[in-house]
């Protein structure tokens, strides 16, 4: 009898574990979002007040679940505030509207810096001599589930969508590309057809991009894309939110793979440039690591 009373006890505390963090889940989001993470929204995701009400009520509810299950914390003495919390949940969130999700299941930790941060690195010339180097950077996405961000370029992103430079959501374009397995610019489509029809059009247009690249030509992609794949997909990302126009006009199938992906059109949020201006200056990202 005391071995079945431990066997129970274990099982209804393993079905607790399981149980209580969904109760709390649902309990939260059946409340309505507080009036002052609702302001934040509003204050500092232009985009989110031009949604149509019911995208809006999405953004509130991944928002809320992102805020409960993941962990916020503050590089070099940063005091991350609620302010700080919305805004980066506020725009990852938009790259899971109108789609199933467990909003980002393998991420656990956002780390932020005030500003643009400095990381080691180890480079190999071909001569096989290592060089240790600090590379200063705005985010990076980790495959341990970590993201980190500079929190003056997230606000420059996120008050500023149109300009196509948006650090959140490039590298939370990343934790969604590695959730097929491999960070190598094709997230989970589930279908093989979608796989061979995604593969077609992003490597004719990662191609291009490199030409541009290499000959200095403008694009409306920034040319940090053309470094691999994998930071093909994530600029491609930004731009697909920042200049949908634009990238419709000049990446016609690519936008639609987009569109078809994440389930949006922000041209719907986004009025059509009458004059486009170039780029007055490049963002550099992270690489995954």
């Amino acid at each position: 009898m005391e071995a079945l009373t431990w066997i129970t006890l274990i099982a209804a505390t393993a079905i607790a574990a399981l149980w209580l963090p969904r109760w709390r889940l649902a309990r939260r989001l059946a409340q309505p979002m507080p009036d002052d993470q609702l302001a934040i929204l509003r204050r500092n995701l232009p985009l989110y007040a031009r949604m149509p009400r019911a995208l809006q009520e999405q953004v509130q509810r991944l928002v809320t679940q992102f805020l409960l299950q993941k962990k916020f914390v503050g590089c070099e003495g940063l005091d991350v505030t609620d302010e700080m919390r919305v805004t980066i949940a506020g725009q990852a969130s938009l790259l899971l509207l109108n789609r199933p999700s467990k909003v980002y299941p393998a991420l656990h930790t956002i780390l932020v810096y005030p500003s643009a941060f400095l990381v080691p690195r180890r480079d190999i010339d071909g001569a096989g001599v290592v060089t240790q180097t600090r590379q200063g950077l705005l985010g990076e996405s980790w495959s341990d589930g970590r993201v980190v961000l500079s929190w003056d370029h997230v606000l420059r992103g996120a008050l500023a969508p149109a300009s196509g430079q948006n650090v959140v959501l490039h590298e939370f374009a990343h934790q969604l590309d590695s959730e097929s397995g491999a960070n190598n610019g094709a997230p989970f489509l589930g279908d093989r057809a979608r796989y061979r029809r995604w593969s077609q059009v992003l490597a004719r247009d990662f191609a291009r991009l490199r030409h541009e690249a290499m000959v200095q030509q403008h694009s409306v992609l920034d040319h940090y894309g053309a470094n691999s794949p994998a930071e093909f997909f994530a600029v491609a990302t930004e731009t697909f939110f920042g200049k949908p126009w634009q990238m419709a006009e000049r990446h016609g199938e690519l936008f639609a793979q987009f569109q078809d992906y994440y389930r949006v059109d922000p041209r719907a949020w986004l009025p059509a440039p009458v004059v486009e201006l170039p780029p007055d200056y490049s963002v550099a990202y992270g690489q995954w690591q």
